[in-house]
């Protein structure tokens, strides 16, 4: 079987992840939504009063630890979450949400929303669950 560049899933993928993030970043922009994606992200992971290590909250997120290290810092500063000794190990710390950040989720939940709906506009239900099966098992297959 012969593929074409435009017909590769790696370059679909890849062009479509560009697309959705590049989409996103600038609703977050024009919406003045005073995060970033990522930090976004990080917030979302911390949901449902969830009180995480760096290294789960780095498995969870797919971020490195540098990266990590560098947006709970900002989230820190700008009071969204914080780091709390582990209650166990007095060498570690666990992340969780501040009041502040319980808030702002709460506030940018409904325009995440739109921004995830305009990416799923034209597909179905069962074409969303289809992808997601399809994602999961690349994903596994690749696991070492």
């Amino acid at each position: 079987m012969t593929i074409k560049k435009f017909d590769s899933y790696s370059y679909l993928l890849d062009r479509t992840a560009r697309r959705v993030k590049g989409y996103a970043q600038q609703r977050f922009a024009s919406g003045n939504f005073d995060i970033t994606i990522d930090q976004w992200l990080i917030l979302k992971s911390l949901d449902d009063d969830r009180y995480l290590k760096q290294k789960e909250l780095a498995e969870l997120t797919g971020k490195d630890t540098p990266t990590l290290t560098r947006i709970i810092d900002l989230l820190c500063k700008k009071g969204l979450t914080e780091r709390v000794m582990h209650k166990d190990d007095r060498r570690s710390f666990t992340v969780h949400l501040t009041e502040a950040g319980k808030a702002k989720l709460l506030e940018l939940s409904p325009k995440i929303s739109e921004i995830r709906m305009k990416a799923w506009e034209n597909l179905t239900e069962q074409d969303y669950e289809q992808l997601k099966m399809i994602l999961n098992k690349i994903y596994q297959n690749l696991e070492s």
